[in-house]
């Protein structure tokens, strides 16, 4: 009895115990809206974190613009995996050796250590979300 007890006790407060080691989130903390002036240069565009890896234990988001038939690097892999979302303009999507040309709306899941990248094939900027969460935050 005194065993079931405490196991109760333990997993009663275990919740409890979870949310300390949490950060805790407003309104204000949740919110990231597009800023000009926060923007990264790329040399081929720019690239905006919404959420950089600081934020909540590697997971971010960020927008990368890509000008007219350009790419912000060539294909690479890495451990982590990664997800593409394109907004606006045309992506070829590169992955182990294959090629895709998509348009809005769509996306592109990369496993990890694979071959991956994307780039714009056509004449506007291309826009594209990044969702990743990486495994070293530092």
């Amino acid at each position: 009895m005194k065993i079931t007890l405490t196991l109760l006790l333990i997993l009663l407060n275990f919740p409890l115990l979870a949310q300390e080691n949490q950060q805790s989130f407003t309104i204000e903390n949740a919110v990231s809206e597009f800023n000009l002036e926060e923007i990264d240069s790329t040399g081929v565009g720019y690239q905006f974190w919404f959420v950089d890896k600081k934020f909540l234990d590697g997971r971010t988001l960020k927008m990368s613009v890509v000008e007219p038939h350009k790419a912000t690097h060539e294909p690479h892999s890495h451990e982590e995996d990664e997800f593409f979302f394109v907004l606006e303009g045309t992506a070829e999507f590169y992955l182990n050796g294959e090629t895709t040309v998509v348009k809005p709306y769509a996306s592109f899941y990369c496993p990890p250590n694979s071959m991956h990248g994307i780039r714009n094939v056509g004449d506007t900027e291309l826009k594209y979300l990044v969702i990743k969460k990486y495994l070293n935050v530092d």
